[in-house]
């Protein structure tokens, strides 16, 4: 009998002792301060909400070979280009982005236009709609302005429709290249003489942006060597 006694008061022992270390390892869990990764967020309420105005620059002229052009992007110069070709039913849209150099140019001649604030009229009194008509657009909240011209002395003004224009041709020039590396080869030469000939002339948003594009170009075998090297020679130039 104090054989059994001692053995059920050794057993009793036992599972107090077993009972208090699990409630002292719970209690040591819980007491653990949480992870790092799992401290609440501060939210940050000084921080700016995106600016919410909306730029937009169109070219229109029937009988151009690019017959209708929208540039459409926000303040941060990103967006996209759509474009129509001349016997061709489908526009084409591509995305753009301004490189920062374009875009100091482009809103700045925005802001000295005060643009939604003036009602200007831009157009000269004699008319060249021969040469196609522009058209710009901003809109801020329910504000919105849109202005259209075929010719105009007011300088910001046909700065700003020209710096939209190098823009706009700088991304036809590169979606007609890719579209050449992919399927047309045998256009590469002709369309780097037009690259160096926009170069030349001043033409190019930013010939800086086509730096990566030439870097590909003058390896690519998929093209003809005369374009390999023309890219090249481009390269070059733009890199001085």
């Amino acid at each position: 009998m104090q054989t059994l006694g001692f053995r059920l008061l050794l057993c009793t022992l036992l599972i107090l002792s077993a009972a208090a270390l699990a409630f002292s390892q719970e209690t040591k869990r819980n007491d653990r301060p949480p992870a790092p990764g799992a401290t609440p967020q501060v939210r940050d309420d000084n921080k700016k909400p995106p600016d919410p105005t909306r730029y937009s620059y169109e070219f229109t002229k029937a009988e151009f070979i690019i017959r209708h052009i929208v540039i459409e992007h926000d303040a941060a110069g990103r967006g996209k280009i759509t474009f129509e070709r001349k016997g061709e039913e489908t526009p084409i849209v591509e995305p753009v982005e301004l490189s920062a150099g374009a875009q100091g140019r482009i809103f700045g001649l925005w802001t000295q236009l005060r643009f939604l604030d003036s009602t200007e009229d831009y157009q000269t009194p004699k008319s060249f709609a021969h040469l196609g008509t522009y058209r710009l657009t901003m809109t801020s909240g329910e504000r919105k302005r849109i202005a259209e011209f075929n010719w105009s002395h007011n300088k910001e003004a046909w700065a700003l429709a020209n710096e939209y224009r190098k823009a706009s041709d700088q991304a036809i020039l590169v979606f007609d290249i890719k579209l050449a590396r992919e399927m047309q080869p045998l256009n590469a030469p002709q369309l780097m003489n037009l690259m160096e000939t926009l170069l030349v002339r001043d033409g190019l948003s930013d010939p800086r942006q086509l730096v990566p594009l030439l870097i590909e170009l003058r390896t690519d075998e998929h093209i003809p060597l005369i374009a390999r090297n023309h890219a090249a020679r481009i390269l070059k130039k733009i890199e001085k």
